[in-house]
C-alpha cells in the first residue's frame, strides 16, 4: 500500500470515528449534568428548609423569577427573604419523578416534591410539581426561573 493510500485510509478512519466520540462525550456530559442537577435540586430543597440562605443565593441567578402554585410571583430578593424566614415544620421533603432536558448551557428540570408535616395536629402530605430552568454560568448551574403547581386529588 502506498503512503498516499495509507494516509487516505487514516483520514477516513479518523473522520468516521470522530462523530461517534463526539456523540459519546455529549451523552456523558448530559448524564453528568442530569446527576448534577438532581443533586443541586435536592441540596437546594434541604438548604431552603434549613434556612441556608448562602446556598440558596448561589443557586439563584440575579434575574431569577419564581411563580408559585397560588399564582404569586417573586424575584430573587423575595425568594431569599422567604428562605431566611422559613419556619414551618417539615417532617420530610422528597423530590422525585425527575425529567431533565439539557440544551447546551440551558437545562429544564421537571420534578415532584412531596412534603409531610403537621397541620392542625395531624400529619399532612402535599405534593407540588416544579419546572425549573437553569443556565450554566461560570462552570455552575444557576436557576433563572421556577414554576410550581400544587397536585390535587
Amino acid at each position: 500500500m502506498s503512503w498516499r493510500a495509507t494516509l487516505l485510509l487514516t483520514i477516513l478512519t479518523t473522520a468516521c470515528a470522530f462523530p461517534a466520540v463526539a456523540r459519546a462525550q455529549t451523552q456523558a456530559r448530559a448524564q453528568s449534568d442530569q446527576d448534577i442537577l438532581i443533586k443541586l435540586e435536592r441540596d437546594w430543597d434541604f438548604a431552603y428548609h434549613n434556612r441556608d440562605v448562602k446556598f440558596v443565593e448561589n443557586v439563584l441567578a440575579k434575574e431569577f423569577v419564581a411563580t408559585y402554585a397560588e399564582g404569586g410571583r417573586a424575584d430573587r430578593d423575595q425568594e431569599l427573604a422567604l428562605a431566611a424566614s422559613f419556619n414551618q415544620q417539615i417532617d420530610s421533603s422528597t423530590l422525585d419523578e425527575f425529567i431533565i432536558h439539557v440544551y447546551g448551557d440551558t437545562a429544564v428540570v421537571h420534578m415532584t416534591q412531596h412534603l409531610t408535616g403537621p397541620s392542625k395536629g395531624k400529619p399532612l402530605t402535599i405534593a407540588f410539581r416544579y419546572i425549573d430552568v437553569f443556565v450554566m454560568r461560570d462552570g455552575r448551574w444557576q436557576c433563572v426561573a421556577s414554576q410550581s403547581t400544587k397536585v390535587t386529588g
